[in-house]
């Protein structure tokens, strides 16, 4: 991971753990998106997807969940299971919010793995990466049934 992209991780995270009290009676950006707050943080960097086609339900995530490729999910290295992220793709002009229930991605240089639905949206499985934009929104409150695998 190259100092830049540690840095702006590194800010992103900060600014959610100081902005996630503050963010807690802040109106919903959109009221048609419930749990959807304001922007907390913004950072552009290289999106990918995983996982299997829509209706083939797989593994389970890091937060317990069974991941289901069709759903609007992805995989971020830091933030808190639960966080709604909107993510843009600048190519396509098209934007998805997505909700953080795994970890990852574990390959240098990107910044966030989409689920298939999600990337679908966005346009990026002919490609399989692209640069993104994401807008960390909040509502990582929880979000799934657990906040981490346990380690036996």
């Amino acid at each position: 991971m190259n100092y830049q992209t540690l840095t702006g991780l590194t800010a992103l995270v900060a600014t959610l753990a100081l902005s996630t009290a503050a963010s807690a009676t802040t109106p919903s950006v959109n009221s048609s998106q419930p749990n959807v707050k304001q922007l907390i943080a913004q950072s552009v960097g290289q999106a990918s997807f995983y996982g299997n086609e829509a209706g083939e339900g797989g593994p389970l995530t890091a937060n317990g969940e069974r991941y289901n490729p069709g759903g609007f999910t992805a995989a971020h290295r830091t933030l808190p299971f639960g966080t709604r992220v909107r993510v843009t793709s600048p190519n396509t002009g098209r934007s998805v919010v997505v909700r953080i229930n795994d970890r990852g991605p574990f390959v240098g240089g990107r910044v966030i793995d989409l689920s298939v639905g999600a990337a679908r949206a966005l346009g990026l499985t002919s490609s399989g990466v692209g640069t993104v934009q994401m807008d960390v929104l909040g509502g990582g409150e929880g979000g799934g049934r657990r906040h981490g695998r346990r380690h036996r």
